[in-house]
């Protein structure tokens, strides 16, 4: 029989991708880790990670591992609440969200939630996509409020196939411009007119995303400043620091001095969306993704 203690750890040394890493997150020494990762491999007859200089990496057989793993976890988790819900009566509901989309979409669907379920005990927790949807995985939240760029959902590969992504909405970014440029009355513009351009940014991801168009574009863009925040970038573009790069959700509330331009098409776009596990998914998600459906509709037509 697997020890479910033996998978936990591998999933630890998956998430950080070191012994060291994994012995300090789960409060264990190294040599402890090392030796749950060799039982686990003498029980399984496989290899389930390699070691080298540069960490560690899931064989394929690790991988399938890391997968039941996470599993485990998400059916002792929903166990847990069922058990907990026999207790108290009350029916907890758990998700996380990114702060844009959760300030836009959230409170309206929540109050739709609960006013149909009347005594759910909701908790929210703020996390990027790359932090919430493991969270989903693992049964640790209900139902992620998250968002992609080009490509895939955030995550290991191969391991999409346990979430389901309900999509929402589109979420264009604009280029917000002091009013005073000689663009900032243009109906759209292109990314290369802002080559010479400095830029102050309101998430890193936008950094990753913004290089990348701008490669393609055939220029550089000096970055002069990040934040965590779209509404302090906003404000240093206000400042005379320079031009951002801003989702279509994080516009609001409204700047004096502003002007947010359209991309021309190919434009960078964020893809709003929820996820949820496909097993063993909370009754109460449905009716929240129906209310989220119903609030994203509404802000594109604003």
């Amino acid at each position: 029989m697997i020890d479910v203690q033996r998978l936990r750890v591998l999933r630890t040394v998956a998430e950080h991708g070191s012994f060291n890493r994994a012995a300090a997150a789960l409060r264990l020494t190294p040599s402890a880790v090392s030796q749950h990762v060799a039982a686990l491999e003498r029980s399984l007859g496989a290899r389930v990670v390699e070691r080298s200089t540069r960490g560690v990496t899931l064989t394929q057989a690790g991988r399938i591992m890391v997968g039941a793993a996470e599993s485990v976890a998400a059916e002792l988790t929903h166990a847990k609440r069922q058990v907990d819900r026999l207790g108290t009566g009350r029916t907890q509901f758990t998700l996380a969200t990114f702060t844009s989309g959760g300030r836009l979409l959230l409170p309206g669907a929540l109050t739709r939630m609960t006013a149909a379920h009347p005594g759910t005990v909701v908790h929210v927790r703020e996390a990027e996509p790359e932090d919430s949807l493991p969270l989903v995985r693992q049964g640790a939240v209900d139902l992620a409020l998250a968002y992609h760029f080009d490509g895939p959902l955030p995550g290991r590969p191969g391991q999409s196939s346990d979430v389901e992504w309900i999509a929402l909405m589109e979420d264009p970014l604009h280029v917000v411009l002091p009013e005073a440029h000689p663009l900032a009355d243009r109906q759209a513009i292109d990314i290369a007119e802002l080559a010479d351009e400095p830029w102050v940014l309101g998430c890193l991801k936008t950094e990753a995303y913004l290089s990348r168009y701008a490669e393609r574009a055939g220029f550089d863009p000096e970055v002069r400043g990040t934040t965590t925040d779209y509404f302090f970038a906003r404000s240093l573009v206000a400042a005379g620091m320079g031009v951002s790069l801003i989702p279509s959700i994080a516009l609001t509330p409204e700047l004096p001095g502003l002007r947010a331009v359209p991309i021309n098409p190919p434009a960078p776009t964020r893809h709003i969306g929820v996820a949820v596990l496909r097993r063993r998914g909370h009754p109460l998600a449905a009716t929240l993704i129906q209310a989220l459906q119903e609030q994203a509709a509404a802000a594109v037509e604003r």
